[in-house]
Formats: C-alpha cells, sequence, structure tokens
C-alpha cells in the first residue's frame, strides 16, 4: 500500500502526506523511516515549499508537485494543516482534480473545528473516498520522538485500514471515538483547552513566584513532584525560554495556531450553551501576546502575564540567550 503526507492502489501502493510544517514533518520522517524498514513502498509527500521534504527524500521518500498528484499516487493520505481554511482549500483542489477518489482513505491529522470535518466527509464520500478525523495531542518535540496521541474517528474500515502507521509508528497510543468524525474533532478541542488553561495556571503560578521572590527551581520541583510530568514540561517551556523562540526558530506550537485552537473550544462552548471561562482568559492573553509581532509559541501567554506583573516579557534567560543582555 502506498502513503502520503497523501497514498497508491494496492498495487502500486504508496503512502503520502501533506503539510510538512512543525508537526507533518516529524510525523512524515517516522513514517518513512517505519515504511523503509518494512521493505514498504516509499512515502509520497508533497508541501507548499518542497525543499522542506528534503529530510525525506534522504530517507528514500518521493516528492510531488501538488495535493492531487500525491493523491493519484496513493491509497491512505495523511493530512497535516494549519486551520479549516488549509483543510478546505486543500479538500478542494482534490476534489477539482480529475483522478478518481474510489476507495482512498484521507486522514486528516489537523486541528480543526467539528463542523470542517463534518463537511471534509460528505464530500470525499460522494466521490467515493472514506475520510478519517485523527487530530493528534503533542507539541513538535512528541511527534519527533513518534509519541503522539491520536483522537481517531470515521468509518472503522478506515479506520482500520490506517492503524498499521499509527501506534509505534507516529503514536503512543489511540482513542477511538466511533463513526462521527465531528467527535475526534470535539476531543481534541476540550483537550486543547484543557492544555492552554493548565499552561495559564502554570505561568501564573511562575509569575506570582518570581514577584514572590520564591526559586523557580523549587516551583518547577514541586510541578514535577506534585502535578506530574505534563506540567513539568509545561514549565520548562516558560524557564528554558521556548515560549519566547530564538530569531529565527520555528516555536514548540504556534501561537496563532494556539489562538484558532482555544477560540474553537470557546465557539463550540457556546454552542451548546456552555461557558469556557478560563478559556475565554486564555484566549486574551494569547491575543495580547500576538501583538508581540513575532513568531511565538503557544505558551507566550506568559510573557504577557509577565509584563501584566511589571516585568520584562522576556525572562533574563531569554535576554542571555539572545545576547540582549
Amino acid at each position: 500500500m502506498s502513503i502520503a503526507l497523501a497514498s497508491p492502489s494496492p498495487q502500486t501502493a504508496h503512502d503520502s502526506t501533506s503539510g510538512l510544517g512543525s508537526m507533518g514533518l516529524p510525523m512524515a520522517v517516522n513514517l518513512q523511516t517505519h515504511l523503509q524498514s518494512t521493505s514498504g513502498w516509499p512515502l509520497n509527500f508533497t508541501n507548499r515549499t518542497l525543499s522542506r521534504g528534503d529530510p525525506l527524500l534522504q530517507l528514500g521518500a518521493a516528492s510531488c508537485p501538488s495535493v492531487p498528484d500525491v493523491v493519484a499516487q496513493s491509497d491512505i493520505i495523511f493530512l497535516s494543516l494549519s486551520d479549516d481554511a488549509a483543510l478546505g482549500a486543500t479538500i478542494g483542489a482534490i476534489l477539482n482534480a480529475e483522478s478518481s477518489l474510489d476507495g482512498k482513505v484521507f486522514v486528516d491529522t489537523s486541528t480543526v473545528h467539528p463542523d470542517s470535518s463534518a463537511k471534509s466527509e460528505l464530500f470525499l464520500k460522494k466521490r467515493g473516498a472514506s475520510f478519517v478525523a485523527s487530530p493528534v495531542f503533542g507539541a513538535s518535540p512528541v511527534a519527533q520522538t513518534a509519541q503522539l496521541l491520536f483522537v481517531i474517528a470515521g468509518p472503522s474500515a478506515a479506520v482500520e485500514s490506517i492503524m498499521p502507521y499509527v501506534t509505534g509508528v507516529m503514536g503512543r497510543g489511540v482513542i477511538r471515538l466511533g463513526e462521527d468524525v465531528r467527535q475526534s474533532s470535539l476531543l481534541k478541542t476540550a483537550g486543547n483547552f484543557m492544555t492552554a488553561g493548565m499552561m495559564e495556571l502554570i505561568a501564573e503560578t511562575h509569575v506570582f513566584a518570581e514577584k514572590a521572590a520564591l526559586p523557580s527551581d523549587a516551583v518547577a520541583t514541586l510541578l514535577k513532584e506534585n502535578f506530574g510530568p505534563l506540567a513539568h514540561t509545561m514549565s520548562e517551556r516558560l524557564t528554558l525560554g521556548a515560549y519566547c523562540p530564538p530569531p529565527g526558530q520555528r516555536p514548540w506550537s504556534d501561537l496563532n495556531l494556539a489562538v484558532k485552537d482555544v477560540g474553537h473550544g470557546v465557539k463550540c462552548a457556546e454552542d451548546v450553551g456552555a461557558k469556557l471561562h478560563i478559556g475565554e482568559v486564555v484566549l486574551e492573553h494569547l491575543k495580547e501576546a500576538q501583538k508581540e509581532g513575532r513568531p511565538l509559541d503557544s505558551s507566550s501567554l506568559y510573557g504577557v502575564l509577565r509584563r501584566e506583573a511589571g516585568l520584562d516579557f522576556e525572562t533574563d534567560f531569554v535576554k542571555k540567550r539572545d545576547g540582549v543582555q
């Protein structure tokens, strides 16, 4: 079978991917490494900037000039896109191409509104293809180590066809949510809200500790020993400067995408008559961080909270790292 980050017919099979951003590239590298180790067909891939796929070429993957070209050569197509608009445009390009989509499986690992997943499934189903909504939990370092958590919903046969390429290849585990693709997008939205809320809480704790002259390493130890590895990792994103990446370096998790994700959560809650109070606070701080006008991590609300407390947006660690002091 052929796979892509887009995939071909069983006889000419290849896997493929579309979207080689901070998440898509490490996922594709892990997928191609697996295909190579099992003597499978090489991964087909495409990206707006094809040179982003150079590491894949070195591993034996095959580049394609466009998404329709990837789809034409593949059976299973993994999509890793930035937002709902990108998903809509990509599905539109696929539908406008003349190649047959019968029997193909599209796996969207992007974080989008549940309605976007439902629309994509409807359009592709009319052309004989299957759509699996499969957003993932984990920032780019987690993707690099193949420890992503996949949240999967879609037709059972299509889901079974992708399982050999998920656990142990790109991820550590799977949460299956039946055939309604909206469900996986909803759970991802809920999880993103919880993650953003935790980051807000940990960032506020660090700012409070600094203002109260509590040692930062003591706070980090408390988070690690009493609240677990996730809280400790979030803490390190702040204290080790990941919240404010060095010039020219990609963030772990893009701030603009965080605004989109938390915004989806707030809207989905409103749609069912609920209210995400913490989500609204987080969204306000994320939007304030956007005003910095530079590439920042989703944890950059820490800098906003620092500034509100009379501290500089950048910690001393960040200033020293970037040669500001």
